[in-house]
């Protein structure tokens, strides 16, 4: 392995290879998948000391777990993280609502997703354009993380300017240290994966 540490990736309740939802995601989602999947799957595993790695709004999820389970989670690495929900990102995800009616595109989700790629979908953009989901914000969770964080970003991230790296690591309260990617979009481990790695080993390598 690249950083010859073992790996562990969960896939949250309806997406990839888990059981389908029946429902879509509340406006607290973010929040509530500490107690709803990653606890629970720490546990089974008997993982009491974990780094974790969150891409977009799963970066947003690392927040809130390193925030809750402070004795948990040694480091926190966030990878293309949103906030808030900026304007950009709303303006890209409401575009993203209207490719993916389209068969075709639709059908690129099922290679991941199998027949839970609607609800996918679905999940991803409905709520984020909800009215309800307009408040959400990572300040009033990240003063409460303490360990270490990594934020990495794309300066051509088509969901998120260089705001939401700079709010995560000036809000946070542990060190920290934010790099921007130049030429890079919205998936950086996909477009410049030697980087990512490279950036990842310097910032777990003291401990």
């Amino acid at each position: 392995m690249p950083l010859g540490r073992p790996v562990v990736a969960y896939d949250r309740l309806g997406y990839g290879r888990s059981d389908p939802a029946t429902d879509l995601p509340p406006p607290n989602f973010v929040a509530l998948e500490v107690q709803a999947g990653l606890q629970p799957v720490l546990d089974q595993l008997g993982i009491d000391d974990a780094t974790l790695i969150g891409h977009s709004v799963g970066g947003g999820m690392g927040v809130y777990a390193a925030a809750q389970m402070p004795q948990r989670v040694r480091a926190l690495i966030t990878i293309a993280a949103q906030a808030f929900p900026e304007d950009r990102t709303l303006q890209a995800i409401a575009e993203a609502r209207v490719q993916f009616q389209e068969e075709v595109q639709l059908a690129r989700l099922r290679k991941y997703h199998g027949d839970k790629a609607r609800w996918v979908v679905d999940a991803w953009t409905e709520s984020w354009l909800s009215p309800a989901f307009a408040r959400w914000h990572l300040r009033e969770a990240l003063p409460q993380v303490r360990c270490p964080v990594l934020a990495l970003h794309g300066q051509q991230d088509e969901y998120g300017t260089d705001i939401h790296p700079e709010i995560i690591t000036t809000l946070c309260a542990g060190p920290s240290r934010m790099v921007l990617m130049p030429d890079t979009h919205h998936l950086p481990h996909r477009e410049r994966p030697q980087e990512v790695i490279d950036q990842i080993r310097a910032f777990i390598a003291p401990g």
